[in-house]
């Protein structure tokens, strides 16, 4: 691993602003970094979105420079989570193991190439891999990071530093023929929340004493030994986790019957908010001030989910956003802007085309959360 994960991001990141994989936070300082979310519409204020200067040339043509302005990084591998951090993000790719920092630009300037941060070694077979990422809350300070990644024997959390080789934070979580995803997020700045697969056997998300196929929490995480609480269990293969704008959190997972969208009430009580029967690959997710976004695989599509904003239950059909567009989505985190950025991952699941895989930026719909793409 290269040295110096923190002086490597880029200049114009404000590290002291501590942006969270999956539901990303803005304009937070150190020592209150858990606000209200970014709006994906519908709120009664109008999201802002990017301006593009009318007077501008239109973006470049060549390769790896994709036409679209709503592209923000092209040609990668198949991405899995990010981290938005302005006009800029760190992404995972899923196969390689490599953290990229990409860079938004107006619409009359080539996509910049994107900027190795470091690097993990993981076992991208199957659905394995680098899964999700998230910064320390104190990331300013400390220039760590946490990832959940696939090895040669299991699937484990692991610290990223400046000093070398990834530590160890929860190992021997259960690695299967697929099933191995998982997510990371922090529910307060001490208390890393941790989605587990079940590694292809259900068996083993209803079983007490596997770390498969669980919602898990680990208080105040650190190299060495670390002894996980399960908060909650019977869990598929895992989509994501983020926090819902209050005290709670999102949960996506897949189930041979249905994909689920579920609801983390502050007391630790897991409830199912809406299922697609369909399973159309729920992936990432980031609070909006409606509800959730969710990125989908095999439905190709972002999926705006409004919520009641004291219930968090969901009573109507999702809105479908940008369907068929980009192909198959994974990661998610919302931007500053309102919009949500997503990654792609055609290369390794899809048809990959022209640009693939690729970063992209998805403003929210006009009208709010139910209105039209």
């Amino acid at each position: 691993m290269s040295s110096g994960i923190a002086g490597r991001v880029a200049v114009g990141v404000v590290l002291g602003i501590v942006v969270l994989a999956g539901c990303a936070r803005f304009d937070e300082s150190a020592s209150s970094p858990f606000t209200t979310e970014p709006q994906l519409g519908g709120s009664g204020a109008d999201p802002k979105k990017p301006q593009e200067d009318p007077s501008r040339p239109p973006r470049p043509t060549g390769p790896c420079i994709d036409p679209d302005p709503n592209v923000i990084a092209t040609c990668m591998e198949s991405g899995a989570g990010l981290i938005a951090m302005g006009d800029s993000a760190l992404v995972a790719e899923r196969k390689t193991g490599r953290i990229l920092q990409v860079t938004a630009v107006d619409s009359s300037t080539p996509q910049p190439a994107p900027v190795e941060i470091t690097s993990v070694p993981v076992d991208g077979s199957a659905d394995g891999g680098i899964s999700d990422i998230v910064l320390s809350p104190t990331f300013g300070e400390d220039g760590l990071m946490y990832a959940y990644i696939t090895t040669g024997s299991d699937n484990r959390v692991v610290r990223l530093s400046a000093d070398g080789a990834p530590k160890p934070i929860l190992t021997g979580i259960p690695k299967g023929a697929n099933g191995n995803r998982g997510a990371l997020e922090w529910a307060t700045p001490t208390q890393l929340m941790v989605l587990t697969g079940d590694a292809g056997n259900p068996g083993a998300a209803a079983d007490p004493g596997s770390l498969g196929g669980k919602l898990l929490r680990l208080e105040s995480p650190s190299s060495g030994t670390n002894t996980p609480q399960v908060v909650a269990s019977g869990l598929g293969s895992a989509g994501d986790i983020c926090r819902d704008g209050k005290n709670g959190m999102w949960v996506t997972d897949r189930t041979a019957a249905e994909d689920r969208l579920q609801h983390l009430s502050p007391d630790g009580t897991l409830t199912v908010s809406w299922t697609w029967p369909d399973r159309p690959g729920v992936g990432g997710c980031t609070a909006t001030g409606d509800g959730v976004g969710i990125a989908l695989g095999e439905g190709k599509a972002l999926a705006a989910v409004a919520a009641d904003p004291n219930t968090f239950a969901v009573t109507t059909a999702p809105t479908m956003i940008a369907q068929d567009k980009y192909g198959k989505l994974l990661g998610a985190t919302a931007g500053s802007d309102g919009s949500i950025w997503v990654t792609t991952t055609n290369k390794t699941d899809g048809e990959p085309g022209e640009f693939d895989d690729r970063v992209v930026r998805i403003p929210p719909p006009q009208g709010g959360a139910g209105g039209p793409d």
